[in-house]
């Protein structure tokens, strides 16, 4: 699963490498998926791989078709050092904001990780109440491998969450849009009104909740 010899698979690896040579050996990178959704989980994926380990098929979860990210998720689960994965709840992105419960959902991610990281790289975020020397990356889910994989975990566990709400709530289209707000999803929030796990300070929730909430 290594193939460093490779000039592209070891771009893939610079940020790990700069850590490892500053003597770090559990480099957890992290990311989340759902953040933009208007309801549901955020749900963030924390990814320790083996030093200079290349996964196959592993790159920016939004840049695979939804059979790439399945073949992926497997074979990081199975070959990578160390998955961690936490969420952060509707009612918790609508008490804390969105930004402060993708930070939480990562703390959580890594509190489940079974290897203690020394290093993380995060696709933008830093996280100021953990205490573990971190790099924020911009686009570093297609910078580095570890953050690319934990960006496949986080949208796969998302997707199958999305999809077993959907049986639940079928009249929102969550097997097809995720949560996302579609014309599909929107039509159907001004028709329906919120589901219980909507987001409801997000903007085009906050539009139709007038229609349905009491006075």
């Amino acid at each position: 699963m290594s193939d460093a010899a490779n000039p592209l698979i070891a771009n893939v690896h610079q940020y790990e490498q700069l850590a490892a040579r500053s003597g770090y050996c559990a480099v957890a990178g992290l990311d989340e998926a759902g953040r933009g959704a208007l309801c549901g989980p955020v749900v963030a994926a924390a990814v320790i791989l083996f030093h200079e380990q290349f996964i196959d098929e592993v790159d920016d979860s939004k840049r695979l078709t939804p059979r790439q990210r399945s073949r992926a998720y497997d074979r990081i689960r199975t070959h990578a050092r160390a998955v961690g994965v936490g969420l952060a709840r509707a009612d918790e992105i609508d008490r804390i904001n969105i930004l402060e419960a993708t930070r939480l959902a990562m703390q959580r991610a890594i509190g489940r990780l079974r290897i203690t990281p020394d290093y993380l790289l995060l696709d933008a975020v830093r996280l100021e109440a953990v205490a573990i020397p971190q790099l924020p990356i911009i686009k570093g889910d297609r910078l580095s491998h570890s953050i690319a994989a934990a960006s496949i975990i986080a949208k796969v566990i998302r997707d199958r969450i999305m999809r077993v709400w959907n049986r639940t709530y079928p009249q929102y289209g969550w097997a097809n849009n995720m949560g996302y707000g579609t014309e599909e999803h929107l039509m159907a929030l001004r028709r329906h009104g919120p589901s219980p796990i909507h987001r409801r300070t997000f903007r085009g929730v906050l539009d139709c909740r007038g229609l349905f909430d009491p006075v």
